[in-house]
């Protein structure tokens, strides 16, 4: 441990007397050993000084002199006074110690066969000895985490012995910041009450660091690192225990920040291998090959051909953006909490995931997609492997229909319910209704007649001419003159059913 004024009082070589504020010795831990004549030499101390003099230049005649002395000590942070009798005074000044008690601080008689140089040499091998400790305390600790990385279970198992070293709790967040692991079993609750400290590191390249507070009512001091040599982490660590990480702890930390890098770069080149087999993969299932397609999965996708499954396909609501890959990495590491197979298929700004029908990691995508206003997707109906080609039409028509009504999410269920013009490219539509009834407006601008208002009602009333007149509060044969107007205009009969829809059509996209 580091040197404190307790230990050095304790050195029999030393000899030291405390003559003040004797009951704050034990908390005094002396970061360097200082030596100045000054009354001021508070502008050239850090804090954490054990300050020795002889009092040279103070005025022992002046007990406010010595007391504002003093107190620019305290102030600067030094944790104790060492005064050198024999040389300059005789004996400590009362003035002096009855101000360091005043300030509650710590005042030492060093004897004059103590030189100044031996209360300095003491500290010094104290300190690099802590230090040794520290740097072999990491060592062996770092040895030990590496044989639990290298274990079947190696994640669980280092975060355990990284939890059991701090004597605190250690989490580990996936990409998306979910908790992927924790140790102790009761620490994964406590850790995903971090997320949104764990977002904001997100937006920091990794390797970034924060210290925060740990959850409401905890005492945690919480230590959070991102894990990943690109732009981008990879994950993210979290450590929580009562007191402040020492050095030793620091190195520990580092030991476990470095292991969990390399094994999740490591994971990342299986990863890409496994993209680029899962888009083969997804090709052949989408050419009608998905005989061969389950040749090729084998073990690696388990039985996710073998049972119903659905289709999405997923883009950025704009041009750009992180949103499909976060989308990726939270399928992903749902399909390792579920232990569930599944095939996602990133290709550009472009998602497309195969999942099975009622699973959880569906149920993962369709909750991150409802959360995330970034994204527009759409979703096929549940189908048999062999039908995979028919479920990605499906999605891609769904999809598009989503962009059309600015929904996040269309599932193929959807399109076929309510009203067809959603599903129509909204500028092609306007331009047809505008061109269809552009002439019947005209007439009705420079001519009485109200066309447009009469055909609508017509048309609502299936033709019926006494109810549809009943509508407009006219005589029904006023209305039959009408359409006979419209038909004129239009050069088209109302006779014909394909006409009659046209024109419904057209005032149902002009709003009418």
């Amino acid at each position: 441990m580091p040197p404190t004024l307790t230990s050095l009082l304790r050195n029999p070589t030393l000899r030291l007397t405390v003559l003040a504020a004797g009951e704050h010795v034990d908390e005094a831990t002396v970061r360097w050993v200082h030596t100045s004549e000054l009354d001021d030499p508070a502008p050239y101390l850090e804090g954490g000084e054990l300050l020795l003099t002889t009092g040279l230049k103070l005025d022992m005649g002046s007990p406010d002199a010595l007391a504002a002395y003093v107190g620019r000590l305290a102030r600067a942070g030094v944790v104790g006074l060492g005064f050198g009798v024999g040389l300059s005074h005789d004996t400590v000044p009362e003035a002096l110690v009855e101000a360091a008690q005043a300030h509650g601080l710590p005042l030492l008689e060093v004897p004059r066969k103590t030189p100044f140089i031996a209360i300095s040499k003491a500290v010094s091998a104290a300190i690099a000895a802590d230090q040794y400790k520290a740097v072999t305390a990491g060592f062996e600790a770092q040895r030990e985490l590496t044989r639990a990385a290298l274990a079947p279970d190696g994640t669980s198992a280092l975060l355990a012995r990284l939890a059991a070293h701090l004597d605190g709790w250690a989490a580990l967040y996936d990409a998306s910041g979910a908790v992927v692991a924790a140790a102790p079993d009761w620490a994964g609750r406590r850790a995903a009450r971090l997320a949104g400290e764990v977002d904001r590191l997100r937006g920091k390249p990794a390797p970034a660091s924060a210290a925060v507070a740990g959850p409401a009512g905890t005492e945690d001091r919480v230590q959070l690192q991102s894990l990943g040599t690109g732009r981008r982490p990879r994950g993210f660590l979290a450590v929580g225990t009562e007191e402040r990480l020492d050095t030793s702890a620091r190195w520990i930390v580092h030991a476990a920040v470095a292991l969990l890098t390399l094994s999740l770069e490591q994971s990342r080149t299986l990863q890409d291998t496994e993209q680029r087999l899962g888009g083969a993969l997804l090709r052949m299932l989408l050419v009608g090959e998905a005989e061969h397609a389950r040749t090729v999965a084998g073990r690696l996708y388990g039985g996710l051909l073998e049972a119903p499954v659905r289709v999405l396909v997923a883009e950025p609501a704009e041009s750009a953006g992180e949103a499909v890959g976060l989308l990726a990495e939270r399928v992903e590491a749902a399909a390792l909490r579920a232990a569930e197979p599944v095939l996602a298929v990133r290709e550009g700004n472009r998602l497309t995931v195969l999942a099975s029908a009622g699973g959880t990691v569906l149920a993962a995508c369709l909750a991150a997609l409802d959360s995330d206003d970034d994204l527009v997707a759409g979703l096929s109906a549940a189908v048999g492997s062999a039908a995979v080609p028919a479920a990605h039409e499906q999605a891609e028509r769904a999809l598009a229909v989503a962009r059309r009504r600015g929904a996040g999410l269309v599932e193929h269920d959807e399109v076929g319910s309510g009203s067809v013009l959603p599903l129509l490219s909204e500028d092609a539509v306007r331009a047809f209704s505008d061109g269809l009834l552009r002439p019947l407006r005209e007439h009705d601008a420079t001519a009485r007649g109200d066309l447009v208002a009469s055909l609508q009602a017509w048309l609502s009333r299936h033709g019926q001419w006494d109810a549809a007149a009943a509508d407009l509060g006219v005589h029904r044969h006023t209305l039959r003159y009408r359409m006979r107007r419209v038909e004129e205009i239009l050069g088209r009969s109302l006779d014909d059913p394909d006409v009659r829809m046209e024109l419904w059509l057209a005032l149902k996209a002009a709003g009418r």
